[in-house]
């Protein structure tokens, strides 16, 4: 190749790379039912764009289906990310429908969330092809060595997909996010209240460290 065709060809991948916009980072915020991942998803688009994810419940599997919202931006230490959240469905290995009449559901109506539950643990899944990388939510009052923990960062792993844990809740009395951490030392823990907001900046920091 000619050194003008050489330059030429250099000039142009340049101004590629200069002008070319970065892909928002797209991550998907997982873990088990009632853990606190749309309660996080909410504070994540009120802080940074005033809007919400979707409505919470003490009932689990409230979200059925994944919520995705693009282009969200995050500032933080003057550095900032953009990000494609997707707030997916509680991951459980199984679903029973006698669970959710225990909430006065009619036993149609328990049937019909059983299904649309399971049906969206399936969703959550196929998803996971098609990401950048992974909030896992733990509730910090629960034991974290929980099939579904074990396999999501199993899976993580398998994949390469950064991964960052969210040990939540740790407003409440009996949180042990200590319990989490020596758990999984291998991946970056923070310890955070989605609900009252609690280290909400450092989990901000850390998720700009992590995808960024």
């Amino acid at each position: 190749m000619s050194p003008i065709k050489l330059f030429k060809n250099n000039f142009r991948d340049f101004f590629k790379k200069l002008f070319k916009k970065k892909k928002n980072a797209r991550i998907g915020i997982y873990g088990p039912p009632n853990a606190g991942k749309t309660t996080l998803a909410n504070r994540i688009l009120r802080d940074w764009t005033g809007d919400a994810m979707g409505p919470v419940s003490h009932i689990e599997h409230e979200t059925r289906s994944a919520r995705r919202r693009e282009g969200v931006t995050i500032k933080t230490n003057g550095h900032s990310i953009g990000l494609d959240v997707i707030d997916t469905p509680g991951l459980a290995t199984k679903i029973d429908f006698h669970n959710f009449m225990d909430y006065e559901m009619e036993e149609d109506e328990a049937k019909r969330r059983a299904k649309e539950a399971t049906e969206g643990v399936i969703e959550a899944v196929k998803w996971l092809d098609d990401l950048d990388g992974i909030i896992l939510v733990m509730d910090a009052t629960q034991d974290p060595f929980t099939q579904v923990n074990v396999t999501v960062i199993g899976n993580m792993e398998a994949r390469k997909l950064p991964l960052l844990i969210v040990s939540n809740k740790v407003d409440m009395p009996e949180a042990s996010p200590n319990t989490i951490m020596n758990a999984f030392p291998q991946h970056p823990m923070v310890s955070i209240s989605a609900l009252e907001g609690n280290n909400i900046d450092t989990l901000y920091q850390e998720i700009a460290k992590t995808f960024g």
